[in-house]
């Protein structure tokens, strides 16, 4: 990959990231703050900066190196918006809420980008390509981390919402999985495939549940801005 391409990839990656990160993070802030936890609010994290929600070594650094390296996928996170479920008005209700924010948000991202592709004909031709990759890399990116985020497995916010749900007992013991939850990510996304791979069968655990969910929802998302 020379310098132009590179850069070209680059930063059609990193607008929707930062702006897809920023977004869902201060989703998170301001609907907790919205239902009572001004947690979030304190420590600046109701806004738009995404200064305030990136984490230098999963938003930057992880990324980066899978972008350089010719990774298949792209893989990061973003500082965790903190929520006191004490706090909130009615806590178990509202904690789902509060979860539902993110996903919510990166889903309306993909909608907006998805409809913006129909104005990339009044730009400069020149700025055709890029336009038209960084939104559809957008609507693709925003559309992953909704799917992916509701999955319910601590910490991601599919799993609050299912805590929500479950009775208070067995929420509790449910909950007691956050502590493992980095790890049992990690095992998915990289640990499991790969010992598939050795042993001949696909475990690829997030084809099935990102990646079919993923196949519907593009095209019929892409279809908002003509492409479908």
């Amino acid at each position: 990959m020379n310098l132009t391409s590179l850069v070209f990839t680059a930063t059609t990656w990193i607008v929707p990231i930062l702006l897809a990160i920023t977004f869902h993070e201060a989703a998170h802030a301001y609907s907790a703050w919205r239902l009572g936890d001004p947690t979030a609010f304190k420590l600046g994290r109701v806004t738009f900066n995404p200064i305030r929600h990136v984490d230098p070594f999963g938003t930057v650094i992880v990324p980066g190196l899978l972008l350089l390296t010719g990774a298949p996928f792209l893989f990061g996170w973003a500082k965790p918006v903190p929520v006191m479920p004490g706090r909130l008005r009615n806590p178990r209700r509202d904690m789902a809420l509060v979860a539902l924010a993110g996903p919510l948000m990166n889903v309306a991202l993909a909608v907006v980008s998805a409809l913006l592709l129909q104005a990339v004909p009044f730009f400069p031709a020149t700025a055709a390509p890029w336009l038209v990759q960084t939104l559809y890399q957008s609507v693709l990116l925003n559309l992953v981390l909704a799917v992916f985020n509701m999955l319910p497995l601590p910490p991601l916010d599919g799993s609050r919402i299912v805590a929500s749900l479950l009775p208070v007992g067995l929420a509790r013991h449910y909950a007691r999985l956050d502590r493992f939850g980095f790890l049992l990510l990690i095992a998915i996304i990289f640990l499991i495939p790969m010992l598939g791979r050795q042993i001949g069968v696909d475990l690829n655990v997030l084809r099935w549940l990102v990646g079919a969910p993923l196949a519907w929802l593009m095209p019929l998302f892409l279809s908002l801005g003509g492409a479908g």
